[in-house]
């Protein structure tokens, strides 16, 4: 095989493995955003398909907005910090024939902010209609553009004594990885008697992400793509009213395949497809108890998430790109409220959540079980009128990271942990 066609098929499948991880990305990676209202954040979301506390609820159960007597708004912002650190980072451009290289530690940060709003109308004493717009995925990491520069290697391939066939820098496992997400959903919700509440509706997904891959940092441009797409999928739940105390509800999210074109190119080859990007399904259940004759009220939720689905990457011409053994996830929740007086709410909650990535792993989709632990406040300041605080810590976990760009060369080892911090406010109105 010559120098060239060495090269190109080298590039070639850093250019795929690479588009990999971004449709990676673009299925939220495990990292699935629960931000839906800095209500919910701040009680780590724990019964969020029953409370029905503002009309941020048919984010997460449309059943429940027979649960209000009157007309409902709620609008609001979370912004998200995250922290990923990378560290102890080796890199072997090909094992065991060229050298390890260690290349120390690294933190990527970026902040978003993530706005939602909302809006119940109801139409009578059992009919209830809403919309809303909001976020259930999205990433961003971006690696600074000297990550892995000069890390490359060159080997001696027809024998004349000059090194001349080039393999890439550590750079190809970093470069930027952004990906956005937005939910427009309109539901109905019907009242079938005094217990027993059902609800649906369509949700339009609309989805955006870009990543950037060098060959060489800063030099040789490996994978560009810049692709956005819409998908089409429905939500369906119910509530069912013990009594005024206590109450329960179930959901379940159909989430759409999405196809995504725009810029796709590999190797600076633009291939004219569009890319196939599954959304992982949830279903969830929620309770709402009120402890008689006191203040306080406990709340809780179990949800399972569909990563599964994301078993290969492949095109709309049918390329399987690569196939995948995801897992799918879950998040358990458990928090409290407490109705200090007619003005004041005061709310806690924790949230522990599992991670989707199973065997395969990568420091630009840093994956891990996480833990939640929340609080947050309410005021009403007047009777139709309500501001909402959420605050929330959320600590991944140490995880060990072995990856490679091309089969039998351009191995990684790392260990990443990502942690975030999470704050919102919220706004709702009722009339």
């Amino acid at each position: 095989m010559t120098t060239s066609r060495l090269y190109k098929k080298t590039l070639l499948a850093v250019a795929v493995s690479s588009l990999t991880f971004a449709s990676q990305q673009a299925a939220a990676a495990g990292f699935q955003l629960n931000s839906q209202s800095a209500t919910g954040l701040g009680r780590a979301f724990a019964g969020d398909a029953v409370i029905a506390d503002n009309a941020s609820v048919m984010s997460r159960n449309a059943a429940a907005m027979t649960l209000f007597d009157s007309h409902q708004f709620s609008g609001g912002v979370n912004y998200i910090k995250t922290s990923i650190d990378v560290k102890d980072v080796n890199y072997s451009p090909i094992p065991g024939v060229l050298p390890t290289q260690n290349l120390g530690s690294t933190n990527n940060s970026s902040g978003t902010p993530v706005p939602n709003i909302y809006y119940i109308h109801k139409v009578n004493d059992r009919l209830a209609l809403g919309a809303g717009i909001y976020s259930n995925f999205g990433t961003n990491n971006e690696f600074d553009s000297n990550f892995g520069a000069g890390t490359g290697g060159a080997i001696d391939s027809d024998g004349d004594g000059i090194p001349d066939t080039p393999y890439p820098d550590a750079s190809v496992f970093g470069g930027t990885t952004k990906i956005a997400s937005v939910n427009y959903t309109l539901n109905a919700a019907y009242r079938l008697n005094d217990q027993w509440s059902i609800g649906g509706g369509i949700d339009i997904v609309s989805g955006s992400g870009e990543l950037k891959r060098d060959f060489y940092a800063n030099q040789v441009n490996a994978v560009d793509i810049d692709v956005s797409g819409t998908g089409i999928g429905f939500n369906l739940g119910t509530v069912y009213e013990l009594d005024e105390n206590n109450r329960f509800g179930f959901a379940y999210h159909y989430s759409p395949e999405i196809e995504a074109g725009g810029t796709l190119k590999l190797g600076g080859v633009d291939t004219g497809e569009k890319l196939k990007l599954p959304l992982p399904s949830m279903a969830e259940f929620s309770g709402y108890h009120k402890i008689s004759d006191t203040k306080f009220a406990v709340h809780y939720s179990l949800q399972w998430i569909g990563w599964s689905v994301f078993d290969k990457v492949e095109t709309t011409g049918g390329t399987t790109i690569k196939d995948y053994e995801w897992k799918d996830g879950y998040h358990v929740a458990i928090g409290g409220t407490y109705y200090l007086n007619d003005a004041w709410t005061l709310r806690a909650g924790y949230m522990h959540d599992t991670a989707a990535q199973d065997k395969l792993t990568s420091i630009s989709v840093p994956d891990s079980n996480r833990n939640w632990f929340s609080a947050g406040v309410g005021y009403n300041f007047n009777k139709h009128h309500v501001v909402d605080f959420g605050f929330t810590y959320l600590m991944g976990e140490d995880v060990n990271v072995q990856e490679t760009q091309v089969p039998g060369i351009t191995q990684l080892t790392a260990t990443t942990k990502a942690n975030a911090i999470l704050a919102g406010i919220q706004y709702s109105y009722s009339f």
